[in-house]
């Protein structure tokens, strides 16, 4: 019996150089950048009337939602990010004060927004709202931009988070030593890079620090408020409540 060899697959050659020698031209790369610039605008301006059509939903959940005991502490805890910077019984305990939770979005720059988290009376802190706002810094020259027909300018589609959001912090009002959370879970910062976070404490500290490192607020503002009532559900995330919490 003859032993056969066993035969490459057809291409296997041209498949193992597919991606050598891959150049293109400045006038190719002009054209991808233009074709890409179109795009981002395209892409911003659904972004901007869907913005539009979804506050009058947002708002009609708003006054729904107000009737159902922790809608919004179930909402967020069912969210992996979120559950891990709510990890203190403590934090949780306050949490379920919150009895609303809004997102007021830069009419300028969508992307940018203030989140206000209404408390009911509660024994942590005298604040009824706590705030945490991401402004929108025009850059250099914005000001000359012309706006195309769908209100796009350039300023808007060479938008950089790093160069022209500010996020700000708040003070909470604690009540005593005993309840301020903060200060019993402090923020760690990793010793070897002071941008990363080694031990979140309480989740609090998000709102008396101005830094957002692991994008706490984008989260909310773009994926759990958005989704509130799928979360709530437990039809994404997945965190387990406790029935004792819940």
């Amino acid at each position: 019996m003859v032993k056969g060899t066993k035969r490459a697959s057809p291409g296997a050659e041209e498949e193992k150089d597919i991606f050598e020698g891959v150049e293109i031209g400045d006038e190719e790369a002009k054209k991808l950048e233009i074709l890409q610039r179109e795009t981002a605008r395209i892409e911003l301006s659904i972004e901007r009337e869907g913005q539009k059509k979804l506050i009058p939903v947002f708002q009609k959940r708003r006054e729904v939602v107000k009737a159902i005991p922790k809608f919004w502490p179930v909402a967020l805890m069912r969210n992996s990010l979120l559950s891990f910077h709510i990890q203190h019984r403590a934090d949780r305990s306050a949490l379920s004060f919150l009895e609303d939770l809004w997102v007021e979005k830069d009419p300028q720059e969508l992307r940018c927004f203030k989140l206000e988290f209404h408390f009911k009376e509660n024994p942590y802190f005298t604040n009824k709202v706590l705030t945490k706002e991401y402004s929108y810094v025009s850059p250099p020259g914005a000001a000359d931009d012309k706006p195309d027909e769908n209100g796009i300018t350039e300023a808007m589609v060479d938008f950089s988070w790093e160069r022209d959001v500010k996020i700000n912090s708040v003070k909470i009002d604690w009540k005593d030593a005993e309840k301020a959370l903060t200060k019993l879970y402090p923020r760690e910062l990793d010793p070897e890079d002071t941008e990363d976070i080694a031990e979140p404490g309480s989740f609090f500290n998000f709102f008396e620090h101005e830094n957002d490192p692991m994008d706490i607020g984008v989260t909310i503002a773009n994926d759990v408020f958005a989704e509130a009532i799928d979360y709530f559900l437990g039809n994404v995330g997945g965190e387990e409540i406790d029935s004792d919490e819940e």
